[in-house]
């Protein structure tokens, strides 16, 4: 009997994978998996200290919300218990390869002042997934704890089998409990027979372990995942988002080309139409007045020479050839030269991104240094760009008045379009007296020279 017992515990314990749920042919990678599974049990139990605490915090700043106390205390809260279940969420990929998407709805932008403050606070107290994972915090520290200590503990129990040899006179003599499982332990040949069942136990909390590392896993999933509602909210979001950047995008493309057409029109046709007809009198005079036609020659010559400048300066206003050849920093760097402003430019930028958000961010930075020299009265500016966790980032900051605001002016609303384009933001921090500091992000990947160009 107790063979079998082992040698099914020992085949469930062999084939089955911790990290994937599936049959393993490995013995040793199955059996190291199962005890890494019981060794993980203790560190998610531990996790019920900061959820009792976090669930305590929670209750006193919800019970002081109607003395206005709880607006102050509730957003900080709440975000420690997001920090606490994006933890959960972590170690669920990292043990178990479980993807546990964030559930929580955006914020609004933070707000200095008791408003602001309350503002935040209806935010996350309206978000669902704030009131699932105080729901996790109440069951995780019961029914988590349970299954993430059962699997050690059956293991410990199986130890306690193999050493009751030598423990289960003490054990009596001290008014212990003396049965093991079904055995009553009160000589040494019964103890003798407890200790034979003490590796299958042991192997038996072995073999349940991944299962319950699974267990404990689905159970966090269902309250820290994702809901379909709150999926399809998001996939809502999404494809509002979407159409408003594809009409904003299509809206900039019509106003870019009338200001093309507009600028053709005014600038270089006119110049070429002025030439056409300066050639033809020249070549009317050239024999009758040579001076006259060598006169309307220098000034045709002088008008093809300012049409051709024109036409540079349209085609650097859709996609400046130095930005195309050199790249983004140095297209700034000669951008800030051209500034009427003392303009210092750092860049640490390790590759190039594609083509397309290299000019959004570029003619951003192009308008926040116009707005910079128009609205702000500054004197200085500096430009940082930089790289970081998938996102090209630029950094604006001018010693002006301060007071920009994106909701009373279309400049910074125009760069807010720019960038969300391409998933891009805007941060405006502007207080009376300044300094601005305009902090704009687009998410993409950045390409080395040698690897863009091929």
């Amino acid at each position: 009997m107790t063979s079998s017992i082992t040698t099914g515990v020992v085949n469930n314990v062999q084939n089955t994978d911790t990290t994937t749920g599936r049959s393993g042919r490995n013995p040793l990678r199955a059996l190291g998996n199962a005890i890494r599974s019981c060794l993980r049990g203790p560190v998610l139990a531990a996790l019920a200290v900061p959820q009792v605490l976090l669930l305590t915090a929670a209750t006193v700043a919800a019970s002081l919300l109607g003395l206005g106390v709880g607006a102050l205390l509730v957003p900080p809260t709440i975000l420690a218990i997001r920090g606490l279940a994006d933890l959960r969420r972590r170690l669920a990929a990292n043990w178990t390869g479980v993807e546990i998407r964030d559930p929580y709805q955006p914020l609004p932008d933070a707000e200095a002042g008791f408003k602001g403050a309350w503002k935040r606070c209806q935010a996350m107290l309206s978000d669902p997934a704030s009131w699932r994972d105080l729901l996790w915090l109440l069951v995780d520290p019961v029914i988590g704890f349970t299954l993430a200590v059962l699997p050690l503990a059956v293991v410990a129990y199986g130890v306690l089998g193999l050493l009751l040899p030598q423990l289960w006179q003490s054990i009596a003599d001290n008014g212990g409990n003396t049965w093991y499982l079904w055995i009553h332990v009160t000589d040494s040949g019964a103890a003798g027979t407890a200790a034979l069942f003490g590796v299958p136990v042991m192997l038996a909390g072995l073999a349940i372990a991944p299962g319950v590392m699974r267990a404990h896993t689905a159970l966090a999933k269902s309250l820290l995942g994702p809901t379909a509602r709150t999926e399809a909210l998001a996939a809502e979001r999404k494809v509002a988002h979407l159409t408003e950047t594809r009409r904003d995008a299509l809206t900039t493309q019509a106003a870019e080309l009338r200001r093309i057409e507009r600028d053709l029109h005014d600038g270089a046709q006119a110049r070429l139409v002025a030439m056409g007809m300066n050639l033809g009198v020249a070549e009317r005079l050239v024999e009758r007045d040579p001076e006259a036609a060598k006169q309307l020659l220098a000034e045709t010559r002088q008008a093809s020479a300012s049409a051709l400048n024109e036409l540079r300066d349209l085609v650097r206003g859709i996609h400046p050839p130095v930005l195309a050849d050199r790249g983004l920093a140095d297209a700034v760097r000669a951008l800030c030269m051209d500034s009427p402003l003392n303009v210092t430019v750092s860049a640490d930028l390790p590759g190039r991104p594609e083509a397309p958000v290299e000019s959004a961010l570029y003619f951003a930075v192009s308008e926040a240094l116009t707005n910079a020299a128009k609205h702000a009265g500054a004197s200085h500016v500096d430009v940082q760009l930089w790289y970081e966790n998938g996102t090209l980032k630029a950094q604006v900051t001018d010693d002006g008045t301060g007071g920009a605001d994106p909701s009373r002016g279309t400049g910074l609303r125009g760069l807010e379009r720019r960038l969300a384009t391409f998933d891009g933001v805007l941060a405006v921090r502007s207080p009376l007296g300044g300094p601005t500091t305009l902090t704009m992000e687009l998410p993409c990947e950045l390409y080395s020279r040698r690897t863009s160009s091929s």
